[in-house]
Parts: C-alpha cells; sequence; structure tokens
C-alpha cells in the first residue's frame, strides 16, 4: 500500500472559469478504518460539471465545499480493509469518495458494483450517475411516446448521449446539439441519432431546430440552458415536456445573464418544464441498472470515455469539461484494471 493519501483540495474559490490554481495537490495519512467503517482504494474519479456549482459560495442543493477541504466527487474502488458487517476487502464499491486515493465510509450513499458485468469504470458514466440521469429523466419527466421527437442538448456529453440512445430504444426520434463535426458524427454515426448539428456554427437556433425537428419538439432534455434553451421554448408542440438537468452555459458566468423572458410558451403550449436531482432516485438505482445492463449487452446502449490518468491531473480535466475536450463521461483513472 501507499505510504501517504494524496488528495485534490479546493485552495480558493475561482472567479469565473475555474482555474488549475484553484485546486492543490497534498498528501495525508491513509485512514484507519474505525468500527462500522471500511477503507476503500480508488481505481477511478468523476469529474462532472455540476462540481462548478460546489466549488462556488452560491445556494445550492448541497453546501459548498470549504476552502482546504478534497474536491467532491464520484468514485469506484476496491474496499481494502474494513470493519463493517455488509462490506468486505476485494469488494467492489461506488460512492462519493471525492478527490483523493483513499477513502472512508461506513456504508452511507455506497452500492457495490458487479465488475463482472461491465469494466469498472462504467460505474461512474453509463451504468453510474450519468447513466441513471439519462434514464429517470428522461422517462420519469420527459415520458417519451413512440414517434415523438426528442432534443438533448450537450448531446455528446456523458448523460445527454445516454438520452437520445433512450429515446431511440423507446421508438422515438432522437436530435442532438452539440460542439464540433466530430461530436456531431460521432452521434449521428456511432449513435445512431436521427440528427445533430454543431451549435457553434448555427447563428439562428431556431431556424436550425425547425430544420432537424420540423414537426416540432416533444421533449427536450435540457443541459446547457442559454440560448439554444430559449429558441428549444419557441419550437416545443403541444403538451411538450422540458427536463431541466444542467445549465453549463451559465456554469462560469459572474453575472447571470438576462435572456428573453419565454415562459409564456408553456402556456400557450400547454407545456411543463421540471427540474430534477438525480440522487433522489438513488433507491430506484437498481432498477434502471437492470434496464441499461441488459441494453449494454444486447448491443442497443454504447458509450464513450475519454480518460485522464493521475490524480494529480484531475483539475485539468475537470476544467476541460467547460472547454469541450470530452467526449463521453470524463473521468480520471488512478488505478489500472
Amino acid at each position: 500500500m501507499a505510504a501517504k493519501n494524496r488528495q485534490i483540495v479546493l485552495a480558493s474559490r475561482p472567479q469565473g472559469a475555474p482555474q488549475e490554481a484553484n485546486f492543490r495537490l497534498v498528501e495525508s495519512e491513509i485512514p484507519q478504518p474505525a468500527e462500522g467503517q471500511f477503507l476503500v482504494k480508488t481505481h477511478y474519479l468523476s469529474v462532472d460539471p455540476y462540481m462548478r456549482g460546489r466549488i462556488s459560495e452560491a445556494k445550492s442543493y448541497a453546501d459548498p465545499v470549504g476552502i482546504g477541504d478534497v474536491m467532491v466527487g464520484g468514485t469506484v474502488g476496491t474496499v481494502i480493509e474494513s470493519r463493517h458487517a455488509k462490506y468486505q476487502a476485494g469488494d467492489v464499491v461506488v460512492g462519493n469518495g471525492g478527490w483523493q486515493e483513499f477513502s472512508l465510509s461506513n456504508g452511507e450513499g455506497v452500492y457495490r458494483f458487479d465488475a463482472s458485468m461491465a469494466p469498472m469504470s462504467t460505474a461512474l458514466g453509463v451504468l453510474g450517475m450519468p447513466g441513471m440521469t439519462a434514464y429517470f429523466g428522461l422517462l420519469d419527466i420527459g415520458r417519451p411516446q413512440p414517434g415523438e421527437t426528442v432534443f438533448v442538448s450537450g448531446a455528446a456529453g456523458a448523460v445527454g448521449s445516454v438520452v437520445g440512445q433512450i429515446a431511440k430504444i423507446h421508438g422515438c426520434r432522437a436530435v442532438g446539439s452539440a460542439g464540433s463535426q466530430d461530436k456531431v458524427d460521432h452521434l449521428v454515426n456511432d449513435l445512431g441519432f436521427d440528427a445533430a448539428f454543431n451549435y457553434k456554427n448555427v447563428k439562428d437556433y431556431a431556424a436550425k431546430l425547425q430544420e432537424v425537428c420540423p414537426g416540432g419538439i416533444d421533449v427536450y432534455f435540457d443541459n446547457v440552458g442559454g440560448p439554444l434553451t430559449d429558441a428549444v421554448f419557441t419550437q416545443l408542440k403541444l403538451r411538450g415536456r422540458v427536463v431541466v438537468c444542467g445549465q453549463i452555459d451559465q456554469y462560469n458566468a459572474e453575472k447571470p445573464p438576462q435572456g428573453p423572458r419565454l415562459l409564456w410558451h408553456l402556456i400557450v403550449k400547454r407545456a411543463r418544464a421540471e427540474g430534477f436531482l438525480v440522487f433522489d432516485y438513488f433507491s430506484r438505482f437498481p432498477e434502471a441498472m437492470c434496464d441499461m445492463a441488459g441494453w449494454l449487452q444486447e448491443g442497443k446502449l454504447q458509450y464513450r470515455e475519454t480518460i485522464t490518468d493521475g490524480l494529480e491531473n484531475a483539475p485539468r480535466a475537470f476544467i476541460g469539461l467547460f472547454q469541450g475536450e470530452n467526449l463521453g463521461k470524463q473521468l480520471v483513472r488512478i488505478v489500472k484494471e
């Protein structure tokens, strides 16, 4: 075992886009489990856009990370020492161990992952929080019906790429937006989207949406917010549904942008918009995992991962999310399987 526990802590709060200087690599003693705890060696850690909100002082659904505290984040790893009745050495577990090589847990918010079902990395991606977000957000809130059109923004990311594929599995027409032609090609050629476009090359979003969704949009899965979302409101069909998952377009804004006030479209179209947090569905993860694993094994569900090696490179991987550097799920690998 390593002599020390390497950790990434928050050094300062970012103003605007996060910088590597906002984070610091430190070392501490490897913690020892007390009665009712177990020690986990991290194999992969997750970096996600939601973490931008957690390093801000603004009030949100969870307390911000304190200055000097270990960065929050999902992890998958192996139990190496246990004094917990339900976990033993060798178990592969998913939890929120944070940006560090070793973490202690009392079992709260942790679950086992069957690594014979799929590679361990998928526990943080297609079979993890992003996959669960896509599954419950689309099916429970969006409620797509066969023949409907589902439009996904941020469609080449860890969540959006799964949303479009689940829409296809349920007999819908899937359309997405992404930030490069390579990502657009990936959506259509690899993942089976019916249409996609590079939002960076579009000046009139409403006109583009009319082109790729000529009959209008039944379900909008919103990962980005901003002007693209404004345009979607004008293209909603009668009784359309807007699933508000993320607003990455605004996460680094120092002053919230003032957009057009378009909620009146919900009245005219008798549509609805609803936000959600995937953590509210934690008790139902096994249900989704069963479906998702089955689709993977049947070849109905594809995934991509962008893997950065080394804990010290976690800040760089995180910053890259906001620059469109990842395709699919962005992970940091600590231990090679």
